[in-house]
């Protein structure tokens, strides 16, 4: 019953060619007078899962791309996460404007594997998702701003929109979109070499939307929360952990909280890689999903 989901295909690379095209728009001749690149290496975070900047799990107040409050950047990335069940693919891209307005996109699979048929779906059962999101700075330098502890703060919507509605629906979910708030605070202390975000975010997401929206047990968004911390051994390596909590709303499995442990290098100056381990707890009656998260992020 594995359905190789060519529609899906065919949105997700229109939608990124959509951003392709508005940065070649947006980037004429003059784009070494606009594009400012004069960001400190990772400190504006990498791809979240959902394809806001941030962590892996976390979405955080920093704005996507390399430009300064006078240029125009962007990010693109892949990630995968292997789990003894499941696996979890991403893909996105994300723009970053003067270092106020963030505009991304994200497509999602997450694969049953050998699951599917013994939960009657069929082997190699694929769920998935596609996520639009948009954030906004609204005050505070996260780096910058170091004579005074008032963080980057950032306002952030995502709407997401899950595949398989029909199956979603049989498995308790009460909708198959919706639209996910968030407020984020991120602060860099340059001396200590330490970073901390705490965001929280309204939701009722099933397994971050991957299972749809909403159930028999709750059906209001609810106020979750992620944290990270993170410290810089040099300008090019960070280590750190993230925590991300999460709804409970489906009555036929429990849903966990997430927390991964990662570290994060530059590689180069426009490219950079993230490994974690990554504990996604139960998932669909499976037990203790924990396994390896890696991210790769390209962007100027």
């Amino acid at each position: 019953m594995s359905d190789p989901l060519p529609s899906s295909r065919l949105t997700c690379h229109a939608t990124l060619g959509l951003i392709a095209a508005t940065l070649t728009i947006a980037i004429p001749a003059h784009a070494a007078e606009r594009r400012g690149g004069g960001k400190l290496l990772l400190t504006n975070g990498v791809s979240s899962i959902d394809g806001a900047a941030g962590g892996g799990l976390a979405s955080w107040a920093v704005i996507a791309g390399n430009e300064t409050e006078d240029g125009i950047g962007g990010t693109a990335h892949v990630t995968y996460i292997t789990l003894p069940d499941f696996t979890v693919r991403s893909a996105g891209a994300a723009i970053g404007i003067s270092d106020r307005i963030e505009l991304s996109f994200a497509d999602q699979r997450f694969g049953t594997g050998k699951v599917g048929a013994a939960l009657g779906l069929g082997r190699g059962f694929t769920f998935g998702q596609q996520i639009w999101g948009a954030k906004l700075r609204l005050a505070g330098d996260a780096v910058w701003a170091q004579d005074t502890i008032v963080p980057q703060i950032a306002a952030g919507v995502q709407y997401k929109q899950a595949r398989r509605a029909p199956v979603l629906n049989a498995v308790g979910a009460a909708r198959a979109k919706n639209l996910d708030l968030y407020l984020a605070a991120t602060k860099l202390y340059l001396a200590q070499g330490l970073l901390v975000n705490a965001t929280v975010r309204l939701t009722r997401a099933n397994q971050l939307g991957l299972l749809g929206f909403g159930g028999p047990r709750q059906n209001g968004r609810s106020a979750q929360f992620e944290g990270s911390i993170g410290k810089m051994l040099s300008r090019r390596l960070v280590i750190g952990a993230e925590y991300r909590t999460k709804p409970d709303n489906l009555a036929f499995a429990q849903e966990d909280d997430a927390y991964d442990v990662f570290f994060a290098w530059a590689v180069q100056r426009n490219v950079s890689l993230t490994v974690a381990y990554v504990d996604l707890g139960d998932i669909a009656t499976r037990r203790n999903q924990r396994g390896l998260f890696v991210s790769l992020q390209g962007g100027f």
